[in-house]
């Protein structure tokens, strides 16, 4: 169903370059304090912390080489690869052609968003500033109900600053029956057109009903795409 990732993987002689983000080294050993705000940002300024992230699955090529280490050639590859249903994809595909470091650095400015209840523990470490202690933190909550709950747990733990940092990396699939216009609407890559659709073959009575009807309009890599940040209660 899925394109393989041999285009980028091909990738893997490409030379790094030079990386000048922080948070690249092994995110297990930069764990934020249980019972203090986090200092994952840095000397980065909060405007520059709450900057959308790209998205591998919809960034265009000339946005992906703005990313310090992703050359032509890779932004190529990446685009080539799509679509990317988990973060660990990404990572597979991205530190085998610029490098683990460099693709760590790079989660800074380019990320697959993740769902909070299914996240591996390793996808949660990929996430930069994050260490074995907050992964714990994510994985203590399961299953949230959605973004709210996430805040408030995390929020005992960190700042607010620091818990919208992190929600911009993160997830909870939405309810394809309930889900309101604004809810549909913050799927990435999500038009008012395609909500609409989303919304015109309620109530849904299982996925496979979605996978039709939404693959009247989108191919079935897209179909596969959205059917990530939905569910059904």
């Amino acid at each position: 169903m899925f394109r393989n990732h041999t285009a980028l993987l091909a990738l893997v002689m490409i030379p790094l370059l030079s990386v000048g983000c922080g948070g690249g080294g092994d995110s297990a050993e930069s764990e934020p304090a249980a019972a203090e705000p986090a200092e994952a940002m840095g000397e980065m300024g909060a405007a520059d912390a709450m900057a959308a992230l790209l998205n591998p699955n919809l960034a265009g090529e000339e946005e992906l080489m703005s990313i310090p280490g992703i050359t032509a050639e890779v932004a190529a590859a990446i685009a080539g690869g799509r679509p990317y249903v988990r973060a660990a994809d990404v990572h597979a595909a991205l530190s085998a052609a610029i490098g683990d470091d460099a693709a760590m650095a790079a989660y800074e400015s380019l990320w697959l968003p993740i769902n909070l209840n299914d996240v591996t523990n390793d996808e949660i470490l990929l996430i930069p500033g994050v260490g074995d202690r907050m992964a714990h933190e994510f994985e203590e909550y399961r299953p949230y109900e959605g973004m709210g709950e996430f805040r408030r747990e995390i929020g005992k733990y960190v700042d607010g600053d620091e818990v919208e940092r992190l929600a911009r990396y993160v997830y909870v699939p939405i309810d394809l029956n309930s889900a309101t216009r604004e809810e549909i609407m913050a799927v990435p890559g999500m038009t008012e057109r395609m909500a609409h659709e989303f919304e015109e073959y309620r109530p849904y009575t299982d996925l496979d009903e979605f996978r039709r009807e939404i693959g009247k309009y989108v191919d079935e890599d897209e179909v596969a795409r959205f059917e990530r940040y939905v569910t059904l209660n």
